[in-house]
């Protein structure tokens, strides 16, 4: 987030999302890695179009995940703030990698011991795993 004045509040899901398109190098950046196959210029007009509430086109739910992970990778929380804050849910976390990590390994070894108990459980019902 080089330089980009985030704002505290935004009104509404647009603003949140504009504000967040600025934080990762503005419309035209955005919108060409969501529309590879449109010009920088046009790629960043349809983007703009999309928050705009007067103009048809909208974000499918998946281009708007990408802008949420990719903010997230930027540092930039405006829209998962935003987000949480309308759903009645405290302000978002940032999981660091390294512990999400450490997490994942956890369950998955958690996950494991289960397995074993599970195939001690069915050779004591006499059935095979």
């Amino acid at each position: 987030m080089e330089n980009t004045q985030v704002p505290l509040f935004v009104e509404d899901l647009n603003e949140a999302i504009r504000a967040t398109v600025n934080c990762l190098g503005g419309f035209k950046a955005v919108g060409v890695e969501l529309k590879p196959e449109k010009s920088a210029v046009d790629a960043g007009k349809w983007l703009a179009d999309c928050l705009n509430s007067a103009k048809r086109d909208r974000l499918d739910p998946e281009q708007l995940a990408y802008i949420r992970r990719r903010a997230r990778a930027a540092g930039c929380h405006v829209l998962a703030a935003f987000e949480m804050q309308q759903a009645g849910y405290a302000p978002p976390v940032a999981i660091a990698p390294a512990d999400e990590a450490a997490e994942l390994k956890r369950q998955f070894i958690e996950s494991t011991k289960m397995q074993a108990l599970i195939v001690q459980r069915l050779e004591r019902l006499g059935m095979h795993a």
